[in-house]
């Protein structure tokens, strides 16, 4: 896969931390003291005892990107009600949570702090592809797990050089390859407007898009980009409405993803079917445009929808909205990013779960050996699966529209594996 201008951004951090780990004397000693023996001999146990797990988290708490923040909230939540249960096969959770920003530099310190201050035994959850991208060479080389970033960049499936490294949430990708399918029986001749991120994350899906519709009668008209600095969206915007597509692709984060679902509502001359993509789906996202601006605007999704009444009766939902009562009390339960929060941490407990030894490299392999594991945070039909060549834990989506005051689902779940094959590496 290509080296964009991101991953060559955030590798320039990651060398830089990786030139102060190597300048660290006490790396030998600290490893060999925190081995197992029998059994698992040889192998880390640091932040593991039979006792506890220390875990750490990277989020931007502040920043562009902050509304991603509350995913935390949902997997501490998550890890407070198994601890309130006994624990993980007995053992107590400590998730210490670490603020950077949306910014990689401040990445890679929280990254070092967790790994040889707080000496935790996983990084679980990196948030964004800049922030994931300049610390997982300096994980990968440390042997500390990362799995289940929270990023869909097709990249942490397809690299073969990063063991440690997985993710979680469908790749942006497979999540283009489903608007893709949609359009081609939905609206043939479509002619495409988009609006992306300039980053990998916004070139991921949108390259991912372009070869999708390859060959149809859909056609991509115009493109405009913005920087996570740039203060709005307006002037990008402006320009895509000239293009009078009929779809508008809208490749954004909640903040951004905010502004261009208003300024898609205030100009009453361009009516495109506005897609949003899943990272920018949320409720809070869309709230402060006011729900009557954004009727009929089509997303994707895999995980239940804690505004949905389908789900009011669901067991996990009433456990989710319990443990956030009680351990998030400021949390809005109704948040979608709680719930994501709730879901991924469910989904390392399985993976917890299921590690041959109690060490690193117990985790790393078992994160990369799920078959067909049932999350019951996630839809129905949405499992977890992995292997020796495929990274990818979910691929399965389905469409959602805006109705109302809420989302709801249409048409049966897509299986990308299935459907569309595997990505090339």
């Amino acid at each position: 896969m290509r080296k964009t201008t991101t991953v060559r951004a955030a590798a320039a951090a990651s060398a830089v931390l990786l030139l102060a780990t190597a300048c660290n004397s006490q790396r030998g000693q600290d490893d060999k003291d925190a081995a197992a023996d029998g059994a698992c001999q040889g192998q880390q146990t640091t932040g593991i005892t039979d006792k506890t797990i220390k875990l750490g988290g990277i989020y931007p708490l502040s920043g562009p990107a902050s509304a991603y923040g509350t995913i935390s909230k949902g997997v501490s939540a998550y890890f407070k009600h198994v601890n309130d249960k006994g624990g993980i096969d007995g053992r107590t959770v400590e998730f210490i949570v670490r603020d950077d920003g949306y910014q990689p530099p401040k990445a890679v310190e929280e990254a070092r702090r967790l790994v040889e201050q707080e000496k935790v035994f996983a990084v679980f959850q990196t948030l964004g592809t800049p922030s994931t991208a300049a610390v997982w060479d300096y994980l990968d080389k440390r042997k500390v797990p990362q799995p289940f970033v929270a990023t869909g960049a097709s990249v942490w499936g397809t690299d073969g050089k990063h063991p440690w490294t997985t993710g979680w949430q469908p790749n942006y990708v497979a999540e283009a390859r489903v608007y893709a399918q949609y359009l081609k029986e939905e609206k043939p001749k479509a002619k495409v407007a988009v609006l992306y991120q300039n980053d990998d994350f916004g070139k991921d899906l949108l390259g991912g898009f372009k070869k999708a519709v390859a060959g149809s009668g859909i056609k991509v008209v115009a493109e405009e980009s913005y920087e996570v600095t740039d203060p709005s969206v307006s002037a990008q915007m402006t320009s895509l409405a000239r293009s009078e597509a009929d779809v508008l692709l809208d490749v954004s984060t909640p903040k951004f993803g905010s502004q261009a679902l208003a300024a898609d509502a205030k100009n009453t001359r361009w009516d495109p079917l506005h897609i949003v993509n899943n990272v920018s789906s949320s409720a809070t996202v869309l709230k402060p445009v006011g729900f009557k601006n954004v009727q009929g605007v089509v997303s994707a999704t895999y995980f239940k929808d804690p505004a949905d009444p389908q789900w009011a009766d669901d067991a996990e939902m009433k456990r989710y909205r319990e443990a956030l009562r009680k351990h998030a009390p400021g949390s809005d339960p109704a948040n979608q990013f709680n719930a994501y929060g709730w879901a991924a941490a469910s989904s390392l407990h399985k993976a917890l779960d299921a590690m041959k030894c109690p060490t690193r490299e117990g985790l790393r392999d078992a994160v990369r050996n799920l078959k067909d594991v049932k999350v019951d945070m996630l839809l129905p039909g949405v499992t977890l699966s992995t292997g020796r060549d495929d990274a990818f834990p979910i691929e399965t989506m389905q469409l959602m529209r805006f109705k109302g005051e809420r989302w709801q689902l249409f048409g049966k779940p897509v299986d990308t594996r299935k459907e569309f094959g595997p990505l090339a590496k």
